[in-house]
């Protein structure tokens, strides 16, 4: 079985992330979307309302791919190893992406040569999108529907408000 692991902090997950997650099943039988624990990033929504939205928005993606979504904290190449994948997907908007990436793909290689990273480019359709802009843009009372599913721009706007939301236990 071919396992790939999609990491991210997916704070929220955007039009971007679901044509990744969509394009990396055609290369995998079992997708695990990492969601990061990264509290340095100071995510926008808690980590059990990432989980759900994410759940709720790729469950229509899998096709022939089992999509599991797993939080993790720590080093990327333990999840992998953790999750048992042999690749990394990563999705690139532009060259400085790749720069960025390139360094972490060097590490992670000197950590574990097993696990490879596969880089997809985003759709053109989709690579101005980022979720630190599209978080940014409701802030200021943009419209975002063009960038996120329709739950995830009512909990973008909900968070922004002020107001939580109860998705219920973690899964992991």
């Amino acid at each position: 079985m071919r396992v790939g692991l999609y990491p991210g902090t997916f704070d929220p997950i955007t039009f971007g992330h679901t044509d990744i997650i969509r394009r990396a099943c055609r290369l995998v039988d079992r997708l695990v979307i990492g969601v990061a624990i990264n509290r340095n990033k100071g995510p926008l929504f808690p980590l059990e309302e990432r989980v759900a939205l994410i759940e709720a928005e790729v469950a229509p993606l899998a096709g022939g791919c089992e999509i599991v979504v797993h939080p993790f904290e720590g080093l990327l190449i333990d999840c992998a190893r953790d999750v048992g994948a042999q690749v990394i997907v990563r999705g690139l908007r532009a060259v400085a992406d790749f720069e960025y990436e390139y360094q972490i793909v060097g590490m992670n290689r000197a950590l574990d040569d097993s696990v490879e990273t596969v880089f997809l480019m985003a759709e053109a359709r989709h690579q101005a999108i980022a979720s630190k802009l599209v978080k940014e843009i409701a802030r200021l009372g943009g419209d975002v529907s063009k960038f996120v599913p329709a739950s995830v721009e009512v909990a973008l706007r909900r968070r922004l408000r002020g107001e939580s939301r109860s998705p219920g236990p973690l899964r992991k």
